[in-house]
């Protein structure tokens, strides 16, 4: 017997097989592009993300079938904060709206500056800031007053795919708890949120545990996925939350980090974890076990800016040698000091959410010099992100107790040179997990609890497995220098980024 673990994520689909010991057999990867019809707008096609969860499933279940065995269940992991308008019949009236989208700034600034966004958060986890889907309905309301009158229900991009597969509109804990309106303490719909976006609690999704399990899905699908009548579907929970149970990161004292398209730093409680600034978020995994951290909203994606901009150079060289451009660049950041010469890069591209959650910051290098040349840019930008992991760590450290040993997964851990760098920043141990898709395995080990193979994660430690270890330098202190700067900039030039935010609003179409 084999089970699946699905990740919805921002930039693909993608479909792992287990078998029960933990194996990953083969993987199934669908990409699809984010849509941007202004400054402010990030949406996704639904029909692409479905077709993606549609053939990323055949495929695995193909290769089950061919292996001699069968798929008894499959469990879900998906991008947090997505939000879609559908009528009676589940036809969307809005694209999928995703958590990048920030054309709801302004509700969030105004909940931020009348002290009710602070007492939301208090209550749901979720941070005052345009990513939430609580500010996004609102702005539905007030400027698509047409398509919010015609709303049968407003749906993350996991709950439309259930509801093809099932007919019901079912959300797990973990996916409500990152919208705004959840109460994350009685596990209900809060009131006030709602309330406040003119909505009614019929309006949303029935939620359930993240062990809650569902079968007989459509024939259309059974047929379309290769799965049958008995495959058991696990709601599963988010991808974040889920990253930490498959990077090994719920025991106290530890934490996990993700660089890939964005970032974020996690840690578990076994109760709700609030900072009382507002800085961090705290979303479910399970009834007693709870996540909080920050997300940045520009990890690797900022490499690839820098990439796809200028690295022509890196890009023509690299398809002669058939190797990955990155390696290439790669070597520029190696072949630079420590620092940057004093260079130091702000990496807000789009906005940034932990710890500021401000959408209207904006990306700067500063100190530039003559003595500056493309090298120093390329290594100021691993810096720079790296920066902007350890200030929301710096937070989570005020919060829990020490945190001794951090372990890595993403795209970045590819980085030899960066996992050094990030370790010497947050002057803490790094372990590398090896479980490089750890969304999709947290999903199948949250599944294995769900149809009762095991009774607790402790159970589950064989399926995971630890990567390199990564010790401090003496690095650290001239990092912790830099890093001190990077703040005073961030905290001195706030007025001024957010003017430009707004003249970028308000003059680039």
């Amino acid at each position: 017997m084999f089970s699946v673990g699905i990740d919805i994520g921002t930039t693909s689909t993608k479909a792992i097989l287990f078998d029960e010991n933990g194996k990953m057999y083969g993987k199934s990867l669908k990409e699809y592009p984010i849509n941007r019809p202004s400054p402010a707008m990030r949406e996704q096609n639904i029909q692409e993300i479905f077709n993606a969860v549609i053939t990323t499933l055949s495929e695995v279940s193909k290769l089950a079938k061919d292996l001699k065995g069968e798929v008894s269940f499959v469990s879900f992991s998906c991008m947090m904060h997505s939000i879609i308008a559908v009528d009676e019949n589940c036809n969307p009236l809005t694209e999928c709206i995703i958590w990048a989208d920030s054309r709801s700034v302004d509700y969030a600034e105004e909940y931020k500056n009348n002290g009710k966004g602070i007492e939301l958060y208090k209550r749901t986890g979720t941070p005052c800031h345009p990513m939430s889907p609580l500010y996004k309905i609102m702005w539905i309301r007030d400027n698509q007053p047409e398509i919010f009158n015609r709303t049968y229900k407003f749906i993350s991009i996991k709950e439309y795919i259930l509801y093809k597969f099932f007919n019901e509109y079912i959300v797990d804990y973990s996916i409500a708890s990152a919208t705004g309106m959840f109460n994350i303490y009685d596990f209900k719909w809060d009131e006030e949120a709602l309330r406040l976006a003119g909505i009614k609690e019929s309006q949303l999704s029935k939620a359930f545990p993240t062990t809650y399990y569902i079968k007989g899905m459509n024939e259309k699908y059974q047929i379309l996925t290769g799965l049958n009548n008995n495959t058991v579907i696990v709601l599963g929970g988010s991808d974040g939350c889920l990253a930490n149970l498959g990077s090994n990161g719920i025991e106290v004292g530890s934490a996990v980090v993700t660089i890939g398209t964005s970032g974020a730093i996690r840690v578990v409680s076994d109760k709700p974890m609030i900072d009382s600034e507002g800085r961090t978020f705290c979303y479910i995994l399970t009834e007693d076990k709870y996540v909080s951290g920050g997300p940045i909203n520009n990890g690797g994606m900022v490499y690839r800016w820098f990439r796809d901009n200028f690295s022509q150079k890196e890009i023509e060289e690299a398809d002669k040698l058939n190797i990955d451009p990155y390696e290439l660049i790669n070597i520029l950041v190696e072949n630079t000091k420590v620092g940057s010469d004093g260079l130091i890069f702000l990496p807000f591209l789009t906005g940034e959410r932990a710890p500021y959650w401000n959408a209207n910051l904006r990306g700067a290098f500063v100190g530039i010099s003559d003595i500056h040349k493309r090298r120093h840019f390329a290594r100021a930008i691993v810096e720079g992100i790296s920066y902007a992991i350890n200030d929301v760590f710096q937070v989570l450290k005020e919060l829990t107790d020490k945190i001794d040993v951090i372990y890595v997964n993403g795209g970045f851990t590819k980085s030899k040179l960066w996992i050094q760098i990030l370790c010497d920043i947050l002057n803490t141990n790094i372990v590398v997990s090896n479980n490089y898709e750890s969304p999709c395995l947290g999903a199948v080990m949250l599944g294995m609890v769900a149809v009762n193979k095991v009774k607790d994660f402790s159970e589950l430690s064989y399926m995971l497995e630890d990567g390199d270890r990564y010790t401090t330098t003496e690095a650290k202190e001239l990092y912790e220098e830099l890093f001190n700067i990077y703040q005073e900039i961030i905290f001195s030039s706030m007025n001024v980024l957010e003017k430009l935010a707004h003249f970028q609003k308000n003059k680039i179409s």
